[in-house]
């Protein structure tokens, strides 16, 4: 375990490297104890370094060193200094050939970071700082070297031997062992270093790219899952031609591989031509995935070819510019969705994951810019800040840019810097001279953390016909950043006039803390449209009437804002029904409420995806944000009390509309038209089972839960999730019914597992600790902690956050169990506790006592020291 008390990285200190690779030979001998690592590395001064110095530090960690030479010749220990983290070459000339063999332990390797075991197969996983743990090396992106790697292994156990690149050599040995080597034509950071070898089956298909190449497509998966691999080898093609259609860019190997394994820290890994996925977003058929997870497989397959480009042709200079690589991937991945599925409903999840994700970091002891100034341990900065709020970084560069310009500072980004490790100031810079928009004011919102609020109010003059907005802006005190300068905000917008016809459409620049806007020749007191398409990630703050709501989310030509204005509607009901609970007055729903909820049901069956939308109200997490201090069970039972209101007097058109979607013929069609049509139909089902006394709803559970079971994922588990958040004598056995049938397969348990820790029953805590004694569920499993362990602590807030405490100790429990085990994970998982200062004193006081708990564990790990440490700040 690494010192907590290790010194922060600042992004102030970069310098260039004193030493360049130009080339990395390297030879694993994978055997069933342990693996001898090789590695013949072409060393030489940089000439950008003023004055190199005369010895060459290289990182390694958990490596068992055993020779190293220098242009051939052996070192002794007079020649070397070796610590725990690194090996010091002295006196070293300005050209050298380094040889430098280490012998690590794959099977014992629990944090899944470097060269790992899983399910029998070998793997790597190098991102952020990963290939230290596997050989000496120089270990930062801005090292881009060409890479051969040979491995040898047992013909036998591992058939399949795979690395970045082409493979140019295949050979079998007289002892049964058998040799593969790959080139890799391109250079590449070490982070993007990848190995697999196993006994794996493999889906083929190829592509035809524009220019006429014939590349060779490949799904390598373990045994018995090659049945589940269609939609993913379908998504791939997709994603490849989107991407050579909307920003030119081609695939430039021969071969594009997958490799999806069951142990894995993320969702997946872009290394260069030899993907490695989490097998959750990979495999897929209609009986064991849900339509949520095939979109979400798309969605990370683009993601990861998509940064062929935008991550590995271009990378980034140091881990502070990590969103040049993964906001601006996000983005085109979220494009990619858009462009795919339904517009405005990705939209609308892009910022639901936003606001409840990204600020509440923004609102807590972890904020930080987009680009961090410094960081103790670099697995902590994967976080929303540097991905999804970094993609809206990028999306409002496009708004102000215009699509066209921008795809202009795209192509110039792509032409000047490919092959190169940059900042995110050339990339921005790139924008400007694609398009002679001064953007310095812009970079504000990399380097500044917090979310942005906007405070606006109007005038209208009958008199002189002239309407106008005046806006103030401010972002509230974040650590070491009290004082905020304006941000330069683009804001969509548009006016409408009482009828719900629209005036004008227009996008405003706000560049100081205060600033009017007119609009002159306007008939009548207009409605404002604000933050159409959510065109900056800030928090809006405009009094608008309950009907100046109720004309948006009827009649707003942009749909984004008109299922905003039935957000913030919903909103200001909640908050006012949560004050009307708290004085223990009885709880009224407004007729006007039903009402447009009924106008709903009725006009817009059309759009059956934007409608489900529009009939979902927010989640507790976000009602949360909304509040000065967090009363969890106040949001719950007033949200339970509109949901249950709105079944009561709305039933008759929910049932309708279920009956009229539920279509079991569609179970395998995978349509939007079908997925439209089981989206709303299920969120009827789940309207309806609010109604707990209604004998005929439950049936009606029970029966699509019995016929899906074998054929449709997403009915069963709508079903399943019904029947589990109501007590009842068959919540138990569909519970068993469904684990009988699913339990050979993790990734359908993982869905078993979630849905139980998410239950809004009281029993929830106490199931999920017998959960954690079950059979099935390894703690060593990045999936299984996920699934039961994130899903209570992240996705549960009345169950995590009781009063009395146990859901903190709990969570706190779980995360110095898995701290020496696998320190990202565990680190991911005390998140939900750093947000102590949201909630009363009571909480307070018992979730700052567990991570103070935590923290006096003297070995406890950097990964979790850090957020600890900044969260008790």
């Amino acid at each position: 375990m690494q010192s907590i008390l290790a010194q922060p990285i600042y992004l102030s200190d970069y310098t260039v490297p004193d030493y360049l690779i130009d080339t990395a030979d390297l030879i694993f001998d994978l055997n069933e104890e342990f693996t001898l690592v090789t590695a013949k590395l072409a060393i030489r001064a940089n000439p950008a370094s003023a004055q190199p110095h005369p010895y060459l530090i290289l990182n390694g960690e958990a490596l068992d060193l055993i020779s190293v030479a220098m242009n051939g010749r052996d070192l002794t220990t007079t020649d070397f200094q070796k610590t725990d983290t690194s090996l010091t070459i002295l006196n070293v000339p300005r050209t050298l050939i380094l040889e430098i063999q280490t012998r690590i332990k794959p099977q014992e390797n629990t944090a899944l970071k470097g060269l790992y075991k899983s399910s029998g197969n070998f793997c790597t996983q190098c991102e952020a700082e990963g290939f230290r743990r596997i050989t000496y090396f120089l270990d930062r992106p801005d090292i881009m070297a060409r890479f051969t790697t040979t491995i040898i292994a047992d013909k036998k156990h591992y058939p399949i031997l795979l690395s970045n690149g082409n493979q140019i050599d295949s050979r079998q040995q007289p002892d049964g062992k058998h040799i593969a080597t790959w080139e890799d034509p391109f250079k590449k950071p070490c982070y993007l270093f990848a190995l697999v070898a196993g006994d794996l089956d493999c889906a083929e298909d190829f592509f035809i790219t524009r220019s006429g190449r014939r590349v060779t497509l490949r799904i390598f998966v373990e045994k018995g899952n090659l049945d589940k691999c269609a939609h993913a080898m379908q998504a791939v093609k997709k994603a490849m031609r989107w991407d050579e259609e909307k920003f030119g860019c081609e695939y430039d190997l021969d071969i594009y591989m997958i490799v999806a394994v069951s142990d894995f820290n993320s969702g997946a890994m872009e290394n260069k031509g030899l993907n490695i996925f989490n097998t959750q977003y990979i495999l897929a058929k209609p009986e064991t995935a849900t339509d949520t997870d095939y979109v979400h497989i798309e969605s990370v397959i683009a993601h990861e070819y998509c940064h062929n480009w935008t991550g590995n042709r271009i990378t980034c200079r140091d881990w502070f510019q990590l969103s040049l690589k993964e906001g601006l991937t996000i983005f085109r991945d979220q494009s990619f969705t858009a462009d795919t599925t339904s517009p405005t409903v990705a939209r609308i999840n892009d910022v639901i994951a936003l606001r409840t994700s990204q600020f509440p970091e923004d609102a807590g002891p972890l904020a930080h810019p987009v680009r961090p100034e410094s960081y103790v341990e670099i697995n902590n900065f994967y976080t929303a800040t540097v991905y999804n709020k970094g993609a809206e970084v990028i999306r409002m560069q496009q708004t102000l840019l215009g699509e066209a310009a921008f795809h202009k500072g795209m192509d110039l980004y792509f032409m000047r810097y490919d092959g190169q490790a940059v900042t995110i100031e050339e990339f921005v810079k790139s924008m400007e001279d694609a398009s002679g928009i001064d953007l310095k004011q812009f970079r504000l919102w990399y380097s500044q953390a917090g979310t942005p609020i906007l405070d606006v109010t109007d005038h209208y003059d009958a008199q002189q016909k002239t309407y106008t907005l005046k806006i103030k802006q401010s972002c509230p005190v974040t650590p070491e950043q009290p004082e905020k300068k304006p941000f330069h905000v683009p804001i969509k917008m548009g006016l409408l006039d009482q009828s719900g016809r629209e005036i004008t459409n227009d996008l405003l620049h706000m560049k100081h803390a205060e600033q009017e806007f007119q609009f002159t020749s306007i008939a009548e007191q207009p409605i404002p449209s604000l933050l159409r398409g959510f065109s900056a990630p800030v928090k809006l703050n405009y009094a608008y009437s309950d009907a100046a709501l109720q004309l948006l989310s009827k009649h707003d030509t942009d749909l984004f804002n008109r299922w905003e204005a039935g957000q913030r509607y919903s909103i200001k009901l909640i908050l006012g029904l949560i004050s009307e609970y708290r004085k223990n007055k009885s709880l009224q729903l407004p007729a006007d409420y039903i009402n447009i909820f009924e106008h709903l049901l009725r006009t817009m069956q059309e759009d059956k995806l934007l409608l489900t939308e529009m009939l979902t109200l927010p989640s507790e997490k976000y009602l949360a944000e909304q509040m000065p201090v967090v009363d969890v069970d106040a949001i719950h039972i007033v949200r339970e009390f509109i949901l249950t209101a709105l079944a009561k007097q709305l039933q008759k058109h929910f049932l309708h509309l279920y009956e009229e979607n539920h279509e079991v013929e569609l179970a395998r069609d995978f349509s939007m038209q079908a997925v439209a049509k089981r989206q709303l139909k299920n969120l009827c089902l789940s309207y309806l089972m609010t109604l707990g006394d209604q004998e005929e709803y439950k049936q009606l559970a029970l029966r699509q839960f019995k016929i899906a079971l074998s054929t449709n994922m997403t009915d069963t588990m709508a079903a399943l999730r019904c029947l589990v958040n109501i007590a009842c004598p068959e919540r138990e056995k569909v519970l068993e019914e469904f684990y009988q049938q699913w339990q050979g397969d993790p990734l359908v348990i993982d869905k078993w597992f979630a849905l139980q820790a998410s239950a809004k029953l009281p029993d929830t805590l106490s199931r999920v600790k017998n959960l954690m004694r079950h059979p099935v569920f390894d703690i060593k499993n990045p999936n299984k902690v996920y699934s039961l362990i994130g899903a209570f602590g992240h996705r549960n807030p009345v169950r995590f956050h009781v009063a009395n405490g146990d859901g903190y100790q709990f969570l706190a429990e779980c995360v110095l169990q898995l701290d020496p085990l696998n320190p990202q994970i565990a680190a991911r998982m005390v998140k939900p506790l750093s947000e102590w200062q949201r909630y009363d004193q009571n909480r307070q006081h018992l979730m700052r006592g567990q991570l103070e708990g935590i923290l006096r564990n003297k070995l406890i790990s950097r990964d979790v020291g850090e957020l600890v440490s900044k969260s008790l700040e």
